[in-house]
């Protein structure tokens, strides 16, 4: 997979007016290989305030705060396992958030309140040049970015700079600074495994699936990560209902969406259907059917669903079906995601 390019000249000074405004307490939306980020200075209670307000999140929800590669970990969280060690050194940086003890002078709100702290160091370049930046300001050179996606909370994760721009229309330039970095290359959010509960014998937890999946986690751990258990900490994109579009989406097996997509919609709907499958063909028959070609690659179908399913609600669909994909372990993060988005409409 191709990485995106180092930032350009006059990136430059829009890095370090990104950072500015950071210091200032202000936001600034950035990109990452996941997606694109909504973020403030992650030690400032006012500009974390912030952001749950512009993305109408509960204050109870956690957010990530991302790091550059660089950065003091024991500055961030009270202590970081050989486990968490053994994690960053595979996959840092990259999509993997981990779950820690959060170190006692650091904001509980970028937690929710909980004694945890979610910490990321993402692998895009601009992400990277900001963090460092924002870092250099600080008196102690510790600059962390509270980070959540982008987006007005539990809808679909943007992954262009267009997309947060068309999220945000109410926040001018001077409340929003928006930095440019092309599409983000795994285009779902992060794998969060939770670490912080090693002390009281809780080994490590798969809190939310992505591009780094169980088995590579597996192979670093020596034992495959738990599934979430009842005392787990709440972490971001964990509730049943999220990544929604605003059309309505129903995911189903394809002898089921074929029956779905052949039944009327009722009256008061243009009878308008998008119908996404692995094999369009399927459905050439039908009419006021709009059909569309996913990639059988998880990976790939990854990257592409959040800005189809943006298109799709922007192309004015009644509603939309998906075909349910593979059931294995390669596409578990692209059904979490798909599952929520169409669980908030149940």
């Amino acid at each position: 997979m191709n990485s995106p390019a180092s930032p350009v000249p006059d990136m430059e000074q829009q890095l370090s007016a990104a950072a500015r405004r950071l210091a200032q307490g202000g936001l600034v939306a950035f990109p990452t290989e996941t997606v694109y980020g909504l973020g403030a200075d992650a030690e400032n209670p006012q500009a974390l305030a912030s952001i749950y307000a512009a993305k109408g999140r509960p204050a109870n929800h956690p957010v990530i705060v991302h790091v550059a590669p660089e950065a003091d970990l024991g500055y961030w969280a009270a202590s970081v396992p050989a486990e968490a060690r053994a994690l960053i050194q595979a996959f840092w940086p990259g999509p993997l958030t981990l779950i820690l003890p959060r170190a006692p002078h650091i904001p509980a709100a970028v937690s929710g309140g909980q004694d945890s702290i979610g910490l990321r160091c993402p692998s895009h370049p601009v992400a990277q040049a900001l963090l460092r930046e924002f870092a250099r300001q600080k008196p102690n050179g510790q600059g962390g970015v509270a980070a959540p996606s982008a987006n007005k909370f539990g809808q679909v994760s943007p992954t262009h700079a267009a997309h947060v721009r068309t999220e945000f229309p109410e926040l001018g330039t001077d409340q929003l600074l928006v930095l440019e970095g092309g599409p983000s290359e795994v285009g779902i959010e992060s794998t969060i495994v939770d670490v912080s509960r090693l002390g009281l014998g809780v080994g490590p937890v798969l809190l939310r699936p992505g591009h780094i999946s169980a088995a590579q986690l597996a192979e670093v751990l020596g034992a495959p990560p738990a599934r979430p258990d009842q005392d787990a900490p709440q972490v971001s994109g964990s509730l049943k209902a999220h990544y929604a579009p605003h059309t309505p989406l129903q995911v189903l097996p394809l002898d089921q969406l074929l029956d779905a997509a052949r039944q009327s919609l009722p009256n008061n709907l243009s009878g308008r259907t998008a119908v996404v499958v692995f094999n369009p063909e399927l459905l050439n028959t039908m009419s006021d059917v709009d059909t569309l070609k996913c990639n059988a690659d998880p990976a790939v179908y990854a990257r592409e669903l959040y800005a189809l399913l943006r298109r799709l609600d922007e192309q004015g669909y009644d509603r939309i079906l998906m075909e349910q994909p593979p059931r294995t372990a390669t596409w578990q993060a692209v059904n979490d995601r798909i599952g929520r988005a169409a669980a908030a409409f149940l």
